[in-house]
């Protein structure tokens, strides 16, 4: 209790300071911009400040204030954010859902005005808009994507005898046997943070299922009591049957879970690219990643590929600056750099990506093949339901042979929260 305390403190300590330091700040012209980020691991925390630095050496009768905020946290914080008078100017986000629930809110400020400023109608690919965009009007800025994968380390594969990438279900159920013979891990997951669990669903879900059932359960238009769901259970059991996983993951961040490959201890990760901001450098000659493997080949191949950005709060105190500061994060200059610096998939079409590394070439190439992109468990499907959902998952695999009634509860909370919006409109 007193860790989480205090973290709330802070919390809500900035938000104050936010409110209270801002006026005094701001007398004697427009005044600075005030910007919250979750960029807090190491590598995309450091591009956030370079950024910054940028901006605040070209402007400086607007310099950006820049907190950033572990990213758990921010997410808890957030509505206490957007509902200060005033909030911050820009803050960092997710596209689907996630930002779609405070724009109905009204706690997000509409910047159609900077997309036709800045251009974008023109250099945005139309998916990007479609989830930028709520009644055809442009509340998020998306800044870039990145592709999920099974990451692994060859030399460990070697190690085992297994001599080729899995690309189908029984392909990896075999991998994890041989690991196993060999004494290694097959794969690490951190779930101290549910959301981790929640890539095994959506990637289940969308092989077993089709990404169009999925994203319809994940609109609350399917039941998780179908047998549909209940055969992606059945097939994440027998990754527990194989002994895939390592030991007691909810002890562990998905950082954490990290030095696991790192120390040669576990094979593999299903984890976004991001994981490369926390892999030593020196090291990424022995990793590589491969797309999820096949169940149900008859179905559309669907992958996840989250897209990160930023919005405006309705209650910025400097509306105009914040403008301003979203049409320099947006530019092709800022996504040039992003993918450059952190390997981030530009979503501005004049960035150059003529010099892509070899993941970047892999990525790209696989959600080019992809029949559809879905953003993530957490970002397509309510926040309430997100949150009974990763409870549901964690449960699950705390004790499989509960699968029933875990559904059962899932289902029957899906079902209010359809009726509470229903009502709602």
């Amino acid at each position: 209790m007193k860790t989480r305390f205090t973290r709330l403190g802070v919390l809500l300590v900035a938000v104050m300071l936010v409110a209270v330091v801002w006026p005094v700040l701001a007398q004697g012209g427009a005044g600075p911009i005030t910007y919250n980020s979750n960029q807090s691991d190491p590598a995309p925390r450091a591009f956030d400040e370079e950024i910054v630095a940028m901006w605040n050496e070209r402007h400086p009768d607007t310099p950006v204030l820049h907190s950033t905020i572990a990213h758990e946290d921010f997410k808890q914080a957030l509505r206490a954010y957007l509902t200060a008078q005033p909030a911050p100017d820009v803050l960092t986000w997710f596209a689907g859902n996630r930002v779609r629930f405070f724009i109905e809110r009204g706690l997000v400020a509409d910047i159609t005005d900077v997309w036709e400023e800045n251009g974008w109608v023109d250099t945005y690919p139309p998916g990007f808009q479609a989830v930028s965009q709520v009644d055809g009007r442009y509340y998020f800025l998306p800044g870039w994507y990145y592709w999920w994968g099974i990451y692994y380390r060859p030399s460990l594969f070697e190690a085992a005898g297994i001599e080729s990438e899995p690309q189908t279900w029984d392909d990896l159920l075999a991998a994890c046997d041989a690991l196993n013979e060999a004494g290694i891990a097959p794969i690490t997951i951190g779930t101290k943070f549910r959301w981790t669990a929640a890539g095994w669903f959506d990637y289940i879900n969308m092989r077993v299922n089709g990404p169009e059932f999925h994203i319809n359960l994940m609109s609350l238009d399917e039941s998780y009591t179908d047998d549909r769901v209940r055969a992606v259970f059945d097939r994440w059991n027998e990754l527990f049957d194989h002994n895939c996983f390592i030991e007691d993951p909810a002890a562990y961040s998905w950082q954490e879970a990290v030095d696991f490959m790192v120390q040669g201890d576990a094979a593999m990760y299903l984890i976004g690219d991001f994981i490369r901001d926390s892999y030593p450098d020196e090291m990424e000659d022995d990793l590589d990643f491969f797309q999820f493997p096949i169940i149900n080949p008859d179905v559309p191949i669907g992958e996840d590929a989250p897209t990160d950005g930023w919005f405006m709060a309705a209650n910025a105190r400097n509306p105009e600056g914040a403008r301003q500061f979203l049409g320099f994060l947006g530019s092709a200059e800022v996504q040039q750099m992003a993918f450059e610096e952190l390997g981030r998939l530009p979503v501005n079409t004049e960035v150059d990506i003529s010099n892509a590394d070899r993941f970047q070439q892999e990525g790209i190439a696989m959600l080019q093949s992809a029949d559809y992109i879905a953003q993530f468990y957490d970002r397509d499907t309510t926040p309430p339901m997100a949150d009974a959902g990763m409870d549901a998952f964690m449960a699950f695999w705390d004790n499989p042979d509960d699968i029933d009634s875990i559904l059962t509860n899932l289902d029957a909370e899906r079902v209010r929260l359809a009726e509470e919006l229903a009502n709602a409109e």
